[in-house]
């Protein structure tokens, strides 16, 4: 069911692939704005580009540990943070990431490779072998990330039904709190069992690399937020963006040509899709912990600070004409990861499931063509990462 977009607060707000006008006014305005986040809290919004890598790039001013937990009826605030990265500074952060570090280097990641190749054909396979039309998001955008963490992760893909439906409520900012927090307690309840049958019995995933080589460093609270977080966002971005990704690039064929026929392509178009839609709409919201200053703004010690990703990322300072989609630019490094100790640490997965999905879906389907004109409602507006609910295609 799709929302009134004016409804929601202005950083999470989308016109189709771009981000509204208004943010793009407050851009070329001097200063900060303040505006009021999604829980009604108030808050400086940051949407050029040198003053997102500013604030995200600096922990010893602007703190992710000290941001007001959002108060969930039946959550322990303290159990919600365990083992919860984003909400954590350094040296506690430090601390966990480290231990998941090596899993996620362009190196390791390479190794899977294969292993990606073999789920993205088998989900054109079985899109071929059904026939037109098909929905892309849950026929193959969805379903291809999804296999690929609960194989690295440990998590059996036959839940993928139930964890699929739990995250995606987790991150819609329009659900009541006492829904997420209900949703949420599952959740945790859910990787809860898991943790426990890794713990009692490690097998060659993740979640058993974790027991074996750091039982003694991470608390089982801790390992349920790692292991729920890698879940969510091992998911949910990668298939927003597969999905979200593909109708742009049907909108320019020339772009999807190049992907398709030109390996040598493919990786910068992997950055500059990224670049153009940023999905997550904000990063996780930061407190000033000192009285500071930010593009000529005062920013007061205990200030909230919201970073607008997608607007950072269509600034002029980043790349010329950053409204056109250009799979060929050579822009400087977005921010549609994040940046600074908590830049994603799942990109180099993200990239590779890109990079492998994208050319292997043209080249199969070189005809591929959206059914009915894509309407407000087949956009995820109000959560926290964008994309597509469905988008209906043939061949």
């Amino acid at each position: 069911m799709s929302v009134e977009v004016q409804d929601l607060p202005l950083h999470v707000q989308r016109d189709q692939f771009d981000p509204p006008a208004g943010i793009n006014a407050l851009r070329d305005k001097p200063g900060l704005e303040r505006v009021t986040d999604s829980l009604g809290r108030a808050a400086w919004l940051v949407t050029r580009y040198e003053e997102a890598r500013e604030v995200l790039g600096d922990a010893t001013r602007f703190s992710n540990s000290r941001v007001p937990s959002v108060e969930m009826p039946g959550v322990d605030p303290d159990e919600a943070r365990a083992g919860q990265l984003l909400a954590l500074d350094p040296p506690e952060h430090t601390r966990l990431r480290r231990l998941l570090t090596g899993e996620f280097t362009v190196k390791r990641i390479r190794r899977l490779q294969p292993r990606i190749a073999e789920i993205v054909t088998e989900a054109l396979d079985a899109m071929e072998a059904a026939g037109p039309p098909s929905d892309l998001v849950h026929d193959f955008a969805l379903p291809v990330p999804s296999l690929v963490i609960c194989e690295l992760l440990g998590v059996p893909y036959a839940d993928r039904d139930e964890f699929q439906t739990r995250a995606g409520k987790q991150i819609d900012l329009t659900l009541p709190i006492e829904e997420r927090g209900r949703v949420f307690t599952e959740a945790r309840a859910y990787m809860g069992e898991l943790v426990d049958r890794a713990r009692a019995e490690p097998g060659d995933d993740l979640l058993g690399m974790l027991v074996r080589e750091h039982g003694d460093d991470v608390t089982r609270s801790e390992l349920v937020g790692i292991a729920s977080l890698l879940l969510i966002a091992g998911h949910e971005t990668t298939a927003n963006m597969l999905a979200l990704s593909t109708l742009v690039l049907l909108r320019h064929p020339e772009q999807a040509a190049l992907v398709r026929d030109d390996p040598d392509a493919v990786a910068p178009a992997v950055e500059e899709l990224m670049r153009f839609l940023s999905i997550v709409h904000a990063a996780v919201p930061r407190v000033a912990i000192v009285d500071t200053e930010v593009g000529g703004q005062a920013i007061a010690d205990g200030d909230l600070v919201l970073v607008q990703l997608a607007a950072a990322d269509r600034d002029r300072a980043l790349a010329d004409d950053p409204d056109r989609l250009d799979v060929g630019r050579a822009a400087a490094p977005h921010v549609a990861f994040g940046h600074g100790v908590h830049h994603c640490l799942g990109a180099p997965l993200a990239r590779m499931e890109m990079a492998t999905a994208f050319p292997a879906l043209l080249q199969r389907f070189p005809t591929l063509a959206t059914t009915t004109e894509i309407a407000r409602a087949d956009f995820r507006e109000g959560t926290f990462i964008y994309g597509m609910r469905s988008l209906p295609l043939t061949w």
